[in-house]
Formats: C-alpha cells, sequence, structure tokens
C-alpha cells in the first residue's frame, strides 16, 4: 500500500508539472499573438505602383505613391523618395486626386540629388483604406540598367489626438530601362549589320529640322546631311517607311543633303550607305516622325458634386490623337496660371481643379499632341459663395494704440480671415480659426493709430470654399475725451496769442506809417506811390496770416460759419487802417 501511494503522488506531481509548463506555452503564445494583433491594428505602410516595369531610353512613364492603413485612421504622411539621377529625371509632380488636405510643403524634387520630398495633412476624421492616393511622379529615362526607387524615410501619424506613427513598410519599385533596339533606329548613324573589314563604316546622319528622332513634328519636309570621308567613291540613299532597307540606287553625285518634300504623316525612315575601294559599307538610319494633324475636338463638363459652392469642381472631357498621341493638357481658368496636366493625371476622364474663389469662370483647355499640334475647348462655371460670418461684438471707438477685438459666429468651423482698412485703402489681414461650433475670437496683433478703419469677415471651410466679406463695420482709434479736449483748448490758445501778436504788429505799423509820413512833410515834391505799395503788401500779408491761423482752430483747410464771421470782423478793422493811412498819404500830398 505504501508504495502504491508514493507511486500516485508521483503521477500527480507530474500532471502539475506538465500543466504548469503547458500553461506557460500558452501565456507565451497569448502574449505574442496579442502583440501581432496590436501591430496588425498600428499597420500602415507606403506602397509605388508600379513597382516594377521595362522601358526605353528618352520614354517616359508615371509613378503613384499610394499610402495603406486598413485597420486605423491617420491624418499626417511624410516621406523622402530617392531615385537614380544618372538614370532617371523628374519631368513633374501631380496632386490632382490626392487624399492630402492640407500640404505642409508643397511635393517637390532635385533632379541633382535625385529625391522627392512630400509633407501634408488630412483633416478630421482622417483616411482609412488600402488605397489612399498621395501624388503622382513623371519621370523620363535617361540612360539604361536598373532604377531603384526607394523610400529613405518616411513617417504615417495616426489620427488619435497624439500623433503616433504607426508606418511598418516603405515601399519600393524597380524599372528596367533599355538601350533602343536596332530593328527601331531611334539615332542617326544605327547600322543593320557589323561592319566590314576595309569598308566605310556607317556615316553619321543628322537633320536641322527634326533633329531628335524620339520626337514628333509638324513639318513635312525633312532634310538630312552627312559626311563624306575623301576615300568615298559611291553613295546611295533612299527614304521610306521600313525601318532596315538597304537602299538599291546609287547616286550620280557625292551629295551630302537630302530633303524631302511634303511627306504624308507618319514614321519615316532615311537609308544611307557609302563605297570605297573595298566594297560597300555599312547602312545608317535615321527615323523622322511627322503629325500634322490635331487631336480631336472636344468637350468639357464641369462636375460640383451637386454643391454649387464647391471650391474644386471636377472637370470631365475625353480627347484622342490618332497618330502621336497626346502629349498634355494647358488647362486655364480666367487669367489664373495655366496649369500643366499629364495624360496620366487624369483619372477616368477626369481631372479635379485646385482650390478657387467664388466667381464665374471662363475654363479654356488646349490638348496638344506630341507634335505640337492642338485642339481647344471652352466652357463656362460659377462658383457661388458658402454663407458670410457675422460680426457679433465690437468697440465702435479704441484708443489710440490699442488692438481692434472682436467676436463673431459662423455657420460652419473653418478660418476667419479678417481684413481691416484704413482711410487710404491700406489693408491689413489676419487670419484665425473658429471652435467647433464656428464661434471666433479675435484680437489683432497690429496697435492702430488715428483713424476710421473698415473691418470685415471672410470664411474658408475645409474645403477651401469662401464666403463673400460680411457686414462692414467702421471702428474710430482717437484719444480719450479729456485729452481731445485738452488739445483744443491749447490750440486755441496759441491762435489767440498769435492774434494779439498781429494786432500789436498792426498797431506798430501803423505808428510807424504816421511818424514817416510827419518825417516826409519836410521834404517837397515827395512821391508817395512806393510807400503806399509797401504799405498794402504788408497788410496784405497780415489779412492772409489772420485767415491761415483762424483755419488752423479746428486744423481743416476750410473756414466754419463762426471761423469766418471772425475773419470777416478782423478784415474789417485791417481794411479801416488801411483807408485812414491813406487818406492820410492822400490828403498830405494835396497839401504839398
Amino acid at each position: 500500500m505504501g508504495d502504491k501511494k508514493i507511486f500516485m503522488e508521483e503521477i500527480k506531481h507530474e500532471i502539475t508539472r506538465k500543466r504548469t509548463r503547458i500553461d506557460t506555452k500558452l501565456l507565451v503564445f497569448l502574449f505574442c499573438f496579442s502583440f501581432v494583433l496590436l501591430r496588425i491594428a498600428m499597420a500602415a505602410d507606403f506602397y509605388l505602383s508600379p513597382n516594377s516595369n521595362s522601358y526605353s531610353v528618352g520614354q517616359t512613364f508615371s509613378v503613384t505613391v499610394y499610402v495603406s492603413s486598413p485597420q486605423q485612421a491617420l491624418n499626417a504622411v511624410s516621406g523622402i523618395i530617392s531615385f537614380p539621377a544618372d538614370k532617371l529625371q523628374v519631368i513633374g509632380l501631380s496632386k490632382s486626386g490626392s487624399l492630402i488636405s492640407t500640404w505642409v510643403e508643397e511635393p517637390s524634387f532635385d533632379n541633382n540629388s535625385g529625391t522627392i520630398n512630400f509633407e501634408g495633412v488630412i483633416f478630421n476624421p482622417g483616411y482609412q483604406g488600402r488605397e489612399g492616393k498621395i501624388l503622382t511622379i513623371n519621370f523620363k529615362t535617361k540612360s539604361s540598367g536598373t532604377a531603384s526607387l526607394v523610400f529613405s524615410s518616411g513617417s504615417i501619424l495616426a489620427n488619435d489626438g497624439q500623433g503616433t506613427n504607426i508606418i511598418d513598410g516603405l515601399g519600393s519599385a524597380q524599372f528596367i530601362i533599355k538601350s533602343t533596339p536596332l530593328t527601331e533606329p531611334l539615332t542617326g548613324g544605327t547600322t543593320t549589320s557589323i561592319p566590314k573589314s576595309g569598308t566605310p563604316p556607317g556615316i553619321k546622319i543628322q537633320s536641322p529640322t527634326h533633329p531628335d528622332p524620339t520626337k514628333w513634328y509638324q513639318n513635312s519636309s525633312p532634310k538630312f546631311t552627312w559626311n563624306l570621308s575623301e576615300d568615298i567613291s559611291k553613295i546611295a540613299f533612299t527614304l521610306d517607311q521600313k525601318p532596315s532597307t538597304v537602299p538599291a540606287k546609287t547616286s550620280e553625285q557625292l551629295v551630302t543633303s537630302y530633303q524631302a518634300q511634303d511627306l504624308k504623316e507618319g514614321v519615316w525612315y532615311f537609308h544611307l550607305q557609302a563605297k570605297n575601294a573595298s566594297g560597300w559599307g555599312d547602312v545608317s538610319h535615321f527615323k523622322v516622325q511627322i503629325d500634322k494633324t490635331p487631336p480631336e475636338s472636344f468637350t468639357i463638363k464641369v462636375d460640383n458634386k451637386g454643391d454649387k459652392t464647391n471650391p474644386r469642381p471636377y472637370l470631365i472631357f475625353e480627347t484622342k490623337d490618332a497618330l502621336s498621341g497626346i502629349d498634355h493638357y494647358e488647362i486655364q481658368v480666367n487669367e489664373l496660371p495655366i496649369v500643366k496636366v499629364f495624360p496620366s493625371e487624369i483619372q477616368n476622364n477626369s481631372y479635379q481643379l485646385s482650390v478657387i474663389p467664388p466667381n464665374t469662370y471662363k475654363l479654356l483647355i488646349k490638348a496638344i499632341d506630341k507634335a505640337g499640334n492642338f485642339t481647344i475647348a471652352t466652357e463656362s462655371f460659377t462658383i457661388e459663395p458658402i454663407a458670410s460670418p457675422v460680426i457679433s461684438e465690437y468697440s465702435k471707438t479704441i484708443k489710440l494704440n490699442e488692438p481692434i477685438v472682436l467676436r463673431g459666429t459662423a455657420f460652419t468651423r473653418g478660418v476667419i480671415e479678417i481684413s481691416i482698412q484704413n482711410e487710404v485703402k491700406e489693408t491689413f489681414t489676419e487670419k484665425i480659426t473658429t471652435d467647433e461650433d464656428g464661434n471666433w475670437h479675435y484680437i489683432s496683433s497690429k496697435l492702430f493709430k488715428k483713424g476710421i478703419y473698415s473691418v470685415s469677415a471672410v470664411l474658408i471651410d475645409e474645403r477651401g470654399a469662401r464666403s463673400n466679406p460680411s457686414e462692414v463695420v467702421q471702428i474710430t482709434a482717437s484719444e480719450p475725451q479729456f485729452i481731445q479736449i485738452g488739445n483744443v483748448l491749447i490750440s486755441y490758445l496759441s491762435i489767440i496769442i498769435n492774434l494779439v501778436a498781429l494786432i500789436l504788429l498792426l498797431v506798430i505799423i501803423i505808428l510807424y506809417g504816421i511818424r514817416k509820413i510827419k518825417r516826409l512833410e519836410k521834404i517837397k515834391k515827395i512821391d508817395f506811390t512806393q510807400e503806399e505799395k509797401e504799405l498794402f503788401q504788408i497788410f496784405t500779408y497780415i489779412k492772409q496770416e489772420v485767415s491761415r491761423q483762424i483755419a488752423y482752430l479746428d486744423g481743416q483747410p476750410y473756414l466754419s460759419e463762426s471761423e469766418a464771421r471772425i475773419l470777416e470782423n478782423l478784415n474789417q478793422i485791417l481794411d479801416f487802417a488801411q483807408q485812414g493811412i491813406k487818406n492820410i498819404l492822400k490828403k498830405r500830398q494835396q497839401q504839398k
């Protein structure tokens, strides 16, 4: 019985030990599983589309940058993409269709360092999904080889109020760039075979009218030129639409140029072969592409998605070019700068405009093919303003060197643009944001001098849509009342002192005149004309000065009714004194 009991205890102990090991493994498994779930919940990454392909040297192509965050909403992204500057060249960046609401910095690129930068935010509630388009990069290939696009840095911030970085992966792409095959010659001097010993090598062909074999031209009369060495005895050339023809007809002369006339549209090849004492050499080919027909005519539909205040309507249009293809579009709205748009930026025949303010617009779209031919379509559309904000509280008067303080409301949250204009139409503007309910409070950063200011407000909502200005309110900046009264008293006292001084001057002039007349009585046959002129000039100056001093009472260039009466009385006094002196002079002259 004792052995049996011991045996049973050992079995129980072993079962407990194994259960403990199982529980421990289970806890570790649950911890790891929870960590994986947490990583999945936070997983967000960038990726590039397409991420692989093959292109020829001189070809253009587009790569779109996407963000994927299926489990959690994001509200900010940033990144730096590197590319080989010796193999690729960025020819443009497109923000069309981007989920970014506001760019912290406009997307930019540097073809010298081989970098592309972007940083933007998405308004609440952010973005959650797998195909969030950020921007499109338009490349042109430069040389053959492998070109890799990689993110050298990047961040994806969650819309969680803390800016948590939830990035889990940085995408990449790899492209093969090939040299142009000999069956489709793209540059002058390409040949159809390996040079034979002693025979002339392929002669380099050039075209002053169609210099780039990769481009299309409207000119239908291409000219070809070449140089011949001294050992060349014969040449043969021909022009056709086959890429590798061997010319059969020998030229009668050793010419160094040839010009075709009025070729039909399409792709043409000029073939040239030379002969020396060892025989005929290799054939050179030069490609020219001719397109004289503009793209097909088209119409434009403006789609505001049922909202007349939409500041970024969609333009719906479609056209084709049968031969060279559409190179790009030029879109102009009224007198705004022309926007160059590549076909890769047009999604489902739709292109979304950048934010534009309320107005009636004339739209012009020019479709340009790769030869420079173009077709124009026009349309008109109107963007209506959203409801204007209301300035509900303000002070009609403020003290000098104080800020302007306003309160108001708007029908939705957004940005309030305050405009303050002085009496000479100089305008000062500032922007503030409303709260969630559209209420706002503004204190100007500027202090205001004496004057009358017209103040209005404009609302800009989260889409960029604008309102008309609110009702204008008038605010006067002036000194306190007691200072104004003091200034008036000082001004009047100053004027009174000046008037008293003028009267004293008048008395002195009169006494001086009488004294001078008495002195001149002793001299016979004196002509008083000069003395009279001097006295009249003095009295005229005194009248003008009296008028100016009275006008200075209120700082205005004209006289009030009461000031005019004062001036009239003083002028009467001066006229009486002036006439008295004139009579004295006249009597004295008659007596003589």
